[in-house]
């Protein structure tokens, strides 16, 4: 461990990364940069992040002893992931500094918590109303319609953990779907588009937010971002703003993101918060070349307590996931003017695997 400066921490300072995805990967390329060291634990022997960090370790996130050494080997303690246990997160705590902090953690773990926490902010959100019995589900279906989404209330990301209740669904089927979980209920939202804001909040309260981006999906999975969105200058703004309330009322660390809905048009044009990421966000890779700050340096800047970093767009940008043997396209993309190449380091191109990315930019119109 460095000896503590108020300033923030700085080259020559061990930053500590629970968990060794991709996202992990950048995070310690960006530290790099700015000439900090990090320190990957993760319970995967072949993760990704650990050809980058500066030390690994390899653990399960169970594992108290392994924890207590990680803590004392770093100087903070940050994560790439929102599914680390509570209990971890509550035990590197009372160790050292942990940015975003556990409660950031554990609202956005429950879509009931959090769902409940974004309205209570005067934010939109779909109607939702809490699962935990198929009388519970049916009680539901009755309030909010058909069609509506049924969501397992903990562990679900790209698609997983959800089912559609459609006007010829069986409700005991659809619950049986989703093991029992405890579960909310959430009312179809007819929207015109998928947004999101990704942001960076620090220690003395700057935010910062980088122009909203329209996102598309194909499988469940992100297949497409573009920046800007197709959105009034209002919509953007006010979504925007939403972000900002999110982080405050969090006294959130580090980089989030907010994805929303787009519903209406026109003056009538809204946004509605689907969910929020507390991390850097897939959403936000077009940064990597198509702002002026990347997300991953911002995230680092953001929990290190050194100054934000400029989110000025630097053009129109496309961020391409590679997912699965798309990323075998890697010789055609390099060959592509405008076009930056990330692979994950990933072995196995199994289907549905994020394996990489690509942003193209164009010059403003």
């Amino acid at each position: 461990m460095s000896t503590p400066d108020p300033r923030g921490l700085g080259p020559g300072a061990m930053l500590g990364i629970l968990g060794g995805g991709q996202l992990a990967r950048m995070m310690a390329l960006a530290a790099a940069d700015l000439g900090i060291r990090t320190h990957v634990f993760a319970p995967d022997a072949d993760s990704p992040a650990f050809d980058i960090a500066a030390r690994h370790t390899i653990g399960a996130y169970e594992d108290e002893a392994a924890l207590a050494s990680f803590a004392d080997a770093v100087d903070l303690v940050t994560y790439e992931f929102e599914n680390v246990p509570h209990a971890t997160a509550a035990f590197l705590a009372a160790r050292t500094p942990l940015h975003p902090g556990a409660r950031a953690l554990a609202l956005t773990q429950d879509r009931l918590s959090e769902k409940s926490f974004v309205a209570g902010l005067g934010l939109a959100v779909a109607p939702f109303r809490a699962v935990d019995s198929l009388a519970d589900l049916e009680r539901a279906v009755a309030e909010l319609g058909r069609p509506s989404v049924l969501k397992t209330r903990r562990f679900g990301y790209d698609g997983k953990g959800q089912v559609k209740i459609a006007p010829d669904t069986d409700l005991a089927e659809a619950y049986e779907a989703i093991g029992h979980f405890p579960a909310i209920l959430e009312g179809f939202v007819a929207f015109s588009r998928e947004v999101s804001v990704v942001a960076a909040r620090n220690a003395d309260s700057a935010f910062a937010a980088f122009d909203v981006c329209e996102n598309e999906h194909r499988d469940h999975i992100l297949a497409f971002t573009h920046v800007p969105a197709r959105l009034g200058a209002a919509t953007a703004a006010a979504a925007i703003e939403a972000a900002r309330k999110i982080g405050e009322a969090l006294g959130y660390i580090g980089v989030f993101a907010v994805e929303m809905f787009v519903v209406g048009e026109g003056e009538r044009e809204e946004v509605i918060v689907n969910e929020i990421a507390p991390r850097v966000h897939n959403s936000g890779h077009w940064t990597s070349e198509g702002a002026e700050t990347s997300q991953f340096h911002q995230h680092v800047r953001a929990v290190c307590g050194l100054p934000l970093g400029s989110t000025t767009r630097r053009g129109i940008v496309e961020m391409e996931n590679l997912i699965g043997e798309a990323a075998l396209r890697w010789r055609e993309i390099l060959a592509e003017p405008g076009a930056h190449l990330h692979l994950y380091g990933k072995r196995d191109a199994r289907p549905g695997r994020k394996m990489g990315h690509v942003t193209r930019l164009k010059a403003e119109r």
